[in-house]
Order: structure tokens, then sequence, then C-alpha cells
């Protein structure tokens, strides 16, 4: 399990996950319907990249996300 604390976190996940799959940026961003500059974007923590459109990266990727609250 991997926290993710920040957005070059989630960057680094996205890529090690999708270097693990042997899934090249340009593969991986027709699979999930978005640009390859978004997703160089993302893989490298810019912090304005669209929650939805990372969320359908993350998703494409099968990596699943859990929110915890403070209280739990």
């Amino acid at each position: 399990m991997t926290i993710i604390e920040d957005t070059r976190v989630l960057g680094t996940l996205v890529r090690n996950e999708r270097k693990r799959q042997k899934v090249t940026q340009v593969e991986l961003a027709s699979l999930a319907g978005v640009g390859v500059r978004f997703l160089r974007e993302l893989e490298n923590g810019k912090e304005s990249c669209h929650l939805g459109l990372t969320l359908g990266v993350l998703n494409t990727l099968g990596i699943s996300i859990n929110a915890t609250t403070r209280a739990s």
C-alpha cells in the first residue's frame, strides 16, 4: 500500500505501475482516453491535473484508491 501525500507520489506510483505492466505512455494514454501530454504531466506530479482523467488512468492501470478520515 502506498500513502499518497502529494501529486509527486501519485505520479511516481502511476509511472512505476505503467512500467511494471510494460506499457508505454502512448499506449496507456490511448487505453485511458487521455492525451500523452496529460499522462506525462500526471507522472511528473503536476498539481493541476484533472481529477476525473486521473481516476480514469488509475482505473485503467488497476490502481484503486481508498480514502480515510482523520477520525478513522
